[in-house]
């Protein structure tokens, strides 16, 4: 009998013929922390949604007050998701992923409610989502740089207030440095 008969007993078969599946309860979404990194990454696209949906805006030629809470939301939620992590790395990762992800969708959003445009034009909601895109995206990655010098800190208000506000800082300076 060799070591791998021996251990095969001790292994799943789906890890040992190569086939991952994931675990019966992946994640307990009965967590607080966990709706709060859902809901943090997802602020900022749910805004802009609703946004495009119901007002989407005529006009490009300068920034709006929706540009400014998309952004503000993208920086916000990815803060929010960092201060549920304790720790340098983990607090910069999800920080950073998170309003990663958030400008994602929201580009995608901008584009999907752009409509057709003829080429060498872009449509109002795409420039718009573009702008709260990047400037939320200069927030959260403020705020990443402000979550690991307080992710030490034991409460986790501790851990949101100030990269929140640098980062809300940051996005509004950005959507006015893009679209002014």
């Amino acid at each position: 009998m060799t070591l791998d008969e021996q251990d095969g007993d001790l292994v799943p078969v789906n890890v040992r013929l190569g086939q991952v599946v994931p675990p019966e309860d992946p994640e307990d979404w009965t967590r607080p922390l966990t709706w709060v990194v859902a809901l943090g990454m997802l602020a900022g696209p749910l805004a802009a949604a609703a946004w495009f949906v119901f007002a989407a805006p005529a006009r490009a030629d300068g920034p709006l007050p929706g540009t400014f809470l998309v952004a503000a939301l993208l920086a916000a939620g990815a803060t929010a998701a960092g201060a549920t992590q304790i720790g340098v790395a983990r607090s910069w990762t999800t920080t950073l992923g998170a309003g990663l992800f958030g400008a994602l969708v929201v580009v995608v959003l901008g584009t999907m409610f752009s409509g057709d445009r003829p080429l060498g034009t872009t449509a109002p909601p795409m420039v718009h989502a573009l702008a709260a895109a990047l400037g939320g995206l200069g927030g959260a990655a403020v705020a990443a740089g402000a979550a690991a010098l307080v992710a030490r800190a034991r409460s986790r208000t501790g851990r949101l207030v100030a990269p929140l506000l640098a980062g809300i800082a940051a996005a509004a300076s950005g959507v006015a440095a893009l679209m002014y």
